[in-house]
């Protein structure tokens, strides 16, 4: 018996229903470009294809690329709220306003799950996992001085290490320098002592500088009273960091209340947003954020930010103020209200001082916003620079080098090959073009780089060749990672389906570009831009294959490990390293830790521990 056939658009519009909820727009490759929320998602998605809709010019171009659609249904908006942050954040629509390399952004981790916490950088949130966020920060170097400023004031555990206060060791160079005054490593730690000094950090990252040092003056004092005087001087030299941090900081309010101020400027480069973080009266930092997909003004731009940025925020401060009134502006305060535990009002301000914080916010977002335009437009000038060296070394027409294509295979002999495919597009990256193969061809994992890449080409224009959309567009040259050898088995496996693409083969060893049927290779000078821009592409398609290579011979290894342990079939198994994530980590898990991944019990968990204790 058949399966039905799918709804289509029209036939979904039609039996939309009236409950809240997030509804997801996909185009005809069935990515995910568009992801909203909606009180009544019948009334909200039917307004986007109504022809006397008033729509911007992004929401016209985003309907004209819709060709399926999905929802989800939730109870309240707040619910669909959430969601809608959780599947933006998952799938990054195209569509949606999305911070600009928002995955990059670190964040400062006080790592409380452990007995003896401390303060590492990541660059990802993890929710419920019992440490504490502080972030996200837009400056790499400014969190590394952070740290390292951190570990000068408080003694805190400065290795990578996690100590029970069991003695495991002799106590480190660390001790002895008195950066780990502690060293639970050798037993010595005072565990409430430390619990304090974990506190007085967690008030030092929330920016609560003033709170902290009358604290630490309270301690010294007590400390001198009672003669240890050791103590005392230890806890003057955190007192005076402390203080010069709070001199620094500028008296910017008269209230004592915590505040973030947002300030967005936007055009159709994107838009720039200037964060002021003002903890009880004091500016105690500044961040600036780009963003992508902000083509239509301020106010698309400050209410998504809004859910960007508060999604993961470490802190949410009791008053935030907007440059713009924003349409979500009540679901917002309730969201934001259920983060922080108590009332946050979304204000715009109109005069005063709040209004002066507002303007010099705005100042220096729209300074941001002016060196990303001097940036993009410096950037693409030296591309299509070197775009235009490049095509007129290979013989073709200028401005013809619209979608270059780059091949190259990665294994470790002959085991776990696969090989990768990118796409630059006007000389940049165009990563949801990217591919990726599973070579399927090598007889007994017999390395061989011409026949990898053979089928590789192969597989790439049989599924142009049969209208696969995912494959469709036309390379202006195609790369190949190699010499003669490559770029003539990349040859052979395009001339099969009667393609003729430039291509040219990249020699790593002398950087040498080899031409189909040229007895000599082109050699450009060693600082010339087309030379740039190839080792741009070839390095690119270097880290994808190994990525991916990488990726499949730690699942099979992880496979293997794990398919000797009696009792853990395939589903115990996918359990295990989902619930992990490694074998690496399921070593450093205990039993009983074990035994808390689905589908485990406590004898299982047991012989999983003792097995993996011995590989």
């Amino acid at each position: 018996m058949s399966s039905p056939a799918p709804l289509t658009l029209e036939e979904k519009l039609k039996n939309l229903p009236t409950n809240p909820g997030c509804y997801l727009y996909k185009d005809k490759e069935g990515q995910i470009i568009y992801v909203g929320k909606a009180i009544n998602l019948r009334n909200r998605v039917r307004s986007y294809f109504q022809k006397s809709a008033n729509h911007t010019p992004k929401t016209r171009k985003l309907v004209a690329n819709i060709v399926d659609m999905d929802w989800v249904l939730t109870d309240t908006e707040l619910e669909a709220l959430i969601l809608e942050c959780n599947l933006i954040k998952k799938h990054q629509p195209k569509y949606n306003v999305r911070l600009r390399d928002d995955k990059q952004y670190p964040y400062l981790m006080l790592t409380t799950s452990e007995p003896f916490p401390r303060v590492l950088i990541t660059r990802r949130v993890k929710q419920g996992d019992g440490n504490k966020y502080f972030g996200p920060y837009t400056n790499g170097a400014a969190v590394r001085d952070s740290v390292d400023l951190i570990y000068r004031v408080f003694p805190l555990v400065t290795c990578k290490k996690e100590w029970t206060n069991k003695v495991e060791q002799k106590p480190c160079l660390y001790h002895h320098m008195g950066r780990c005054p502690e060293a639970p490593c050798a037993g010595l730690a005072d565990k409430e002592r430390y619990a304090q000094t974990v506190k007085d950090t967690e008030v030092f990252l929330q920016g609560r500088q003033d709170s902290l040092a009358k604290n630490l003056q309270a301690k010294m004092e007590t400390a001198a009273e009672n003669l240890e005087f050791e103590r005392a001087a230890k806890l003057r030299d955190q007192l005076v960091a402390i203080n010069t941090i709070v001199e620094r900081q500028k008296v910017v309010s008269t209230t004592t209340g915590d505040q973030d101020v947002m300030a967005v400027v936007a055009d159709e480069t994107g838009a720039a947003v200037q964060m002021f973080f003002i903890r009880g009266g004091k500016l105690i930092g500044q961040e600036h954020f780009l963003l992508d997909g902000a083509e239509d003004g301020v106010g698309e731009a400050t209410a998504e930010f809004l859910k960007r940025y508060y999604q993961d925020a470490s802190f949410v401060p009791g008053e935030i103020l907007l440059p713009t009134h924003v349409e979500e502006t009540e679901i917002i305060e309730s969201w934001l209200r259920q983060k922080r535990g108590a009332k946050v009002t979304l204000s715009v301000p109109e005069r005063g001082e709040k209004k002066r914080l507002m303007e010099l916010a705005s100042a220096n977002a729209e300074q941001a916003l002016t060196q990303l335009r001097a940036v993009a437009a410096a950037e693409q000038s030296r591309i299509d620079g070197a775009l235009l060296e490049l095509a007129t070394a290979l013989g073709m027409p200028e401005n013809s080098l619209h979608r270059i294509e780059a091949y190259d295979n990665s294994n470790v002999q002959g085991r776990h090959a696969v090989g990768g495919m990118v796409v630059f597009e006007r000389g940049k990256p165009k990563k949801s073009e990217y591919r990726r193969f599973k070579i399927e061809s090598l007889p007994d994992n017999t390395p061989n780089d011409f026949a990898m890449m053979f089928e590789v080409l192969t597989r790439r224009f049989a599924q142009m060749a049969e209208g696969n959309p995912k494959f469709t567009q036309q390379p202006s040259l195609i790369v190949v990672d190699g010499g003669k050898g490559q770029l003539s088995a990349a040859q052979d496996a395009m001339k099969q389906f009667g393609y003729d693409f430039p291509m040219i083969g990249l020699a790593k060893q002398y950087e040498q570009v080899f031409l189909p049927g040229a007895h000599e290779p082109i050699e450009f000078p060693r600082n010339a831009p087309a030379l740039f821009l190839l080792q741009r592409v070839r390095d690119e398609v270097h880290r994808w294959a190994i990525t991916y290579h990488r990726n499949v011979r730690g699942r099979a290894a992880n496979m293997s490990i794990l398919d000797e342990i009696p009792g853990i079939g395939p589903l115990r198994r996918k359990n295990l390293l989902k619930f992990f994530g490694s074998v690496a980590k399921m070593k450093k898990a205990s039993a009983v830790e074990l035994a808390k991944a689905p589908g485990m019990n406590a004898k299982l968990a047991q012989e999983v521990f003792d097995y993996l204790k011995g590989a």
